[in-house]
């Protein structure tokens, strides 16, 4: 078959590539969506098995940074679009591991870039109709200084306006044109990739978008995060390791808005532009995570606030950011878009997910799945 479109979705077994992937697939049957993957420890082919047997997808297992392999796959697929998500993104494995953070989120995105670039350049058209959309972190802006604006007294209830969330801790933001200064390995290696897909515009003229988002939660993600580890901490009465006097303060956003926003940027952003996408929800981690321990609480027929006394305070992390917060107007102004979710309904979506599958969440947090797929790919 022939199909309108033929996207490549780098890391679309981790937790925002398979919602993208799965939105995609269901959403374009048009287009071919093939799911780019190493499998590591983050990729889960368990996120995709209601879509896995779709006409339109395809899954490649492959390291982003073989270039080989990569200009392979541009000219069997006849790929004219690339929405790259594979990175590593865990700071506290940063800080132990930064080589791999730098070959793989640096090196890997350089790979793609060349591999796309002499593909498309090859063609009668060249650049025309193609896009490589390029997903990045708010943490590449570095941290913001905390202060309370008169007449904004945070913590909130979960039924707090998304307005007051958004100006509960200050009232500078993250904008597009904030400049970079990242303070832990993955953010300098995000921010590094960043500026070669900037660099691949300017010097070669492909056509490139840049996306910034904040903190994402929801259903598959890993459970290192913490949000889904403290859900499965709670679960098993384990203690709840928190950092410093848990003060910093992060924008949240329901991952099924961010797929959202990129599809909508896929198809409608300007080219060699770059578009911030958060929660216009801000929330110090203390306060979040005694929202999660109620509501886990609450679903799991427990006292209320009963597992409080879980939190544990640990040593600080080395170069901890204070605040990060993104200012999403410009997403909201040019296309249209803005998020579909109160947070009080996303964390009780969450949280019933991780609590309706505990099959998933023990696979993964014993690391089955990782066997798994050894097994499988082994011979290929």
């Amino acid at each position: 078959m022939e199909y309108k479109r033929n996207i490549i979705v780098t890391g679309g077994a981790g937790f925002i590539g398979s919602h993208v992937v799965r939105l995609f697939v269901n959403k374009y049957p048009d287009y071919h969506i093939i799911n780019l993957d190493k499998l590591t420890y983050a990729g889960n082919l368990a996120n995709l098995q209601d879509i896995e047997r779709m006409p339109n997808y395809t899954f490649v297992k492959a390291d982003i940074c073989d270039f080989e392999t990569m200009c392979g796959l541009m000219q069997r697929y006849a790929v004219d679009g690339i929405i790259h998500l594979a990175a590593e993104s865990h700071v506290d494995r940063s800080i132990k591991d930064p080589f791999t953070f730098a070959r793989t989120n640096v090196m890997g995105t350089l790979t793609l870039l060349q591999a796309a670039k002499l593909y498309w350049e090859s063609l009668p058209e060249g650049y025309e109709g193609k896009l490589f959309y390029h997903i990045s972190t708010d943490e590449v802006y570095g941290a913001l200084e905390m202060t309370h604006p008169e007449g904004v007294k945070p913590p909130f209830s979960t039924m707090a306006s998304s307005a007051e969330h958004h100006m509960a801790y200050g009232t500078e933001f993250f904008r597009e044109t904030t400049k970079y200064s990242p303070h832990s390995p993955y953010s300098a290696s995000k921010a590094s990739s960043d500026h070669f897909v900037r660099a691949f515009h300017d010097t070669y003229g492909m056509p490139v978008i840049v996306t910034n988002c904040s903190n994402n939660y929801g259903p598959y993600q890993f459970p290192e995060k913490l949000i889904p580890l403290f859900i499965n901490n709670i679960r098993h009465r384990k203690p709840l390791p928190v950092y410093g006097k848990g003060e910093n303060v992060r924008d949240w956003l329901y991952v099924e808005d961010h797929a959202r926003a990129i599809d909508l940027i896929f198809h409608k952003g300007k080219v060699a532009d770059t578009y911030n996408i958060g929660g216009f929800n801000e929330w110090k981690n203390i306060d979040l995570i005694k929202v999660v321990i109620n509501t886990v609480d609450r679903l799991l027929g427990r006292a209320p606030g009963e597992d409080m006394d879980l939190i544990t305070y640990v040593t600080d992390r080395k170069g901890h950011d204070l605040r990060y917060a993104i200012d999403s107007s410009k997403l909201q102004r040019e296309l249209g878009w803005e998020p579909s979710l109160q947070f009080e309904e996303g964390i009780e979506r969450t949280v019933c997910w991780y609590l309706d599958h505990q099959a998933w969440l023990d696979n993964v947090t014993s690391g089955d799945y990782l066997r798994y797929y050894d097994e499988m790919y082994k011979n290929r």
